[in-house]
């Protein structure tokens, strides 16, 4: 490891949030020698565990407003919160706002909060490419929550709760109709439901909404995950405050209650198994755009596509060339 990468990876260790912002440009970088000084960071630094919350909701429903509050409420505890925030990537031009911080000025301003938006690039699952190795750095840099926000409410959205302790819906007061345009793999993730905007003349509504989502929770098979009352449905106002101590207590049991019967240790290992898995895919594609495999790819497929060359017959080819 080379003596820049050094003093990043020990400048991060020591809680420092600019040598946590270059590192987060450095593993999100494409470059072959970004890519191997981040290796050699990551690898370099402590393990630490911080509480990895995952955040979806549906368009609207405030998730900006509400992490932002929450974020506020939980520093003020003494807390030390990082924000990674994905947003959706332009299928055109490839370009994201990135308008989070923005989004959330009282918190960015925070000196005990960190807030980094990251493109999505086309990205499935509602997170972007290197959104582990974020909250990796995010963990050895000291914080003790770490929230995951994704792009938006959907049946993908349910990679983050591959690579989080906890997974949390946000959704407005509504009726019936969204609770059918909610997904039942979404549905069956999360872990907590809040109905925020639970105030003034919205309050009703998102006491009825809080009981239709409690009881269709219900009919889901219970996980093993699970302490007694999980999942469950909570209201909150993220303009007044009002239940956000309740919901993050709730969300504390969740996890000690897992964490004292191994299931968080469980759950980590298997994310850490399926991050490997993941990596290792992506290296095998990313090997398919050398020069020499794009050409045998291209040749191959315009023989699939003239019929003189069967598809299975051409994939074995193109395999073959990785050999």
């Amino acid at each position: 490891m080379d003596d820049e990468t050094q003093t990043l990876a020990r400048r991060l260790a020591a809680g420092d949030r600019r040598a946590l912002a270059r590192a987060i440009t450095l593993v999100e970088s494409t470059r072959a020698d970004h890519r191997a000084r981040a290796v050699a960071l990551l690898a370099a630094l402590p393990r630490r565990q911080a509480l990895r919350i995952g955040l979806s909701g549906t368009p609207g429903v405030g998730k900006s407003t509400f992490i932002e509050a929450f974020g506020l409420m939980l520093t003020g505890q003494g807390l030390r919160v990082a924000v990674l925030a994905v947003d959706p990537s332009s299928a055109r031009s490839g370009g994201s706002i990135l308008g989070d911080k923005t989004r959330m000025e009282r918190l960015s301003r925070d000196p005990n909060a960190f807030i980094r938006p990251s493109p999505s690039r086309a990205e499935l699952g509602g997170v972007a490419r290197r959104t582990r190795e974020t909250i990796r750095l995010a963990e050895a840099a000291g914080f003790d929550v770490v929230l995951v926000e994704t792009v938006g409410v959907g049946q993908s959205e349910t990679l983050v709760a591959d690579m989080t302790d906890l997974f949390v819906l946000l959704l407005a007061p509504a009726g019936g109709d969204e609770l059918q345009g909610v997904k039942r793999g979404i549905m069956e993730m999360a872990d907590l439901i809040l109905v925020n905007k639970a105030d003034g003349d919205l309050r009703p509504a998102a006491l009825r909404t809080v009981a239709d989502y409690a009881g269709a929770l219900r009919l889901l098979r219970r996980r093993p995950q699970d302490s007694d009352g999980f999942p469950k449905a909570m209201p909150v106002s993220a303009t007044e405050g009002d239940g956000l101590a309740l919901a993050w207590d709730e969300m504390r049991a969740l996890a000690e209650w897992r964490r004292a019967h191994g299931h968080l240790d469980r759950r980590r290992a298997e994310q850490a198994e399926r991050w490997f898995l993941s990596e290792v895919r992506a290296g095998l594609l990313a090997r398919l755009s050398r020069p020499d495999i794009a050409a045998r790819l291209s040749d191959l497929g315009a023989q699939v596509a003239a019929g003189t060359l069967d598809p299975v017959a051409g994939a074995a080819g193109v395999l073959a060339s990785l050999d």
